[in-house]
């Protein structure tokens, strides 16, 4: 199955207002939104994108355009490869790329049988085969609450416990069918195993606190007036979003007689910004896509 960019259009017409400029896609996935951007800049600006997936790299590698880098690491790390103020635009699409899914062996999909992986960087970490098959019901319990907001984490939890205990936990319809079997709501819209699933994907991936660290890092290597777009998924990494973007306030000893200081850096230009009805008909994975977009003043 092919993987559609989410608000392709929206995104790089707010990323790119300057067509020689230097700009990175933090998320390559299948180069949807990155050759848009290169189509968008002239040749004297220069498009640096990153990936953990070795299948991405390995994708990317075949652009051979002289203003094209792919790197192959955590966005995380942005601030190993740039100075400060030196990139006039960002973006950020989240979440995972749709040949994740579709593909069984990557272990993502509660659809499709396949090996209990969930890496991004299937080279590197551990997989939830690893994990799931030696944390206590606690740090499961932990998980599936924080992560996937699911209400029956203690009973999931307790299942995989149970489980484990007779056969290793090794396939994702294994995992899906043992949380599908004991969900109390059996008419569900949505498959049981959804908030399990987006849980231990974003555990296993370190997900939200590498976000957190990128958008510090991006907020420093940033040029003034230059531009950051994010597109999320679900309120966790929207929430991160917002929280690192709202004004700073400084401030002052209290035998300083002065109030403290509202500091702004970024403005807010774009505010929530969600897939039109044709483009959810489309690609229906985009629904819950919100965007946001913001500048350095």
């Amino acid at each position: 199955m092919l993987h559609f960019p989410v608000l392709l259009e929206e995104s790089i017409d707010f990323l790119v207002q300057k067509n020689d400029g230097t700009f990175i896609d933090c998320t390559f996935g299948r180069g949807g939104h990155s050759k848009n951007i290169l189509e968008k800049i002239h040749k004297n600006g220069f498009l640096t994108s990153f990936d953990k997936d070795p299948y991405a790299i390995k994708f990317a590698k075949k652009i051979s355009q002289k203003n094209f880098n792919i790197i192959h690491d955590s966005f995380c790390n942005l601030n190993k490869y740039f100075k400060e103020n030196s990139v006039d635009g960002i973006l950020y699409d989240l979440g995972t790329c749709s040949t994740h899914f579709d593909d069984p062996e990557r272990g993502f999909s509660f659809n499709k049988d396949g090996p209990l992986d969930m890496r991004f960087d299937n080279t590197n970490g551990e997989s939830l085969i690893e994990w799931i098959n030696k944390a206590s019901e606690s740090e499961i319990m932990k998980i599936l609450y924080t992560y996937g907001d699911e209400k029956h984490g203690k009973l999931i939890s307790k299942e995989i416990i149970s489980e484990r205990q007779k056969n290793p936990i090794l396939r994702t319809i294994q995992l899906a069918d043992l949380i599908k079997n004991i969900y109390p709501e059996k008419q569900k819209k949505n498959h049981p195993a959804t908030k399990s699933f987006q849980a231990f994907r974003i555990f296993i991936n370190n997900e939200l606190d590498e976000l957190e660290e990128s958008l510090r890092s991006a907020q420093h290597i940033i040029k003034k007036n230059g531009i950051i777009v994010t597109i999320a998924f679900h309120s966790l990494e929207d929430n991160i979003i917002k929280n690192c973007f709202k004004p700073k306030e400084k401030h002052y000893p209290r035998d300083i007689p002065l109030n403290n200081e509202r500091i702004i850096t970024f403005k807010c230009i774009a505010k929530k910004i969600r897939p039109s009805n044709n483009e959810i008909k489309t690609n229906p994975r985009s629904r819950s896509a919100i965007m946001r977009v913001f500048q350095k003043i």
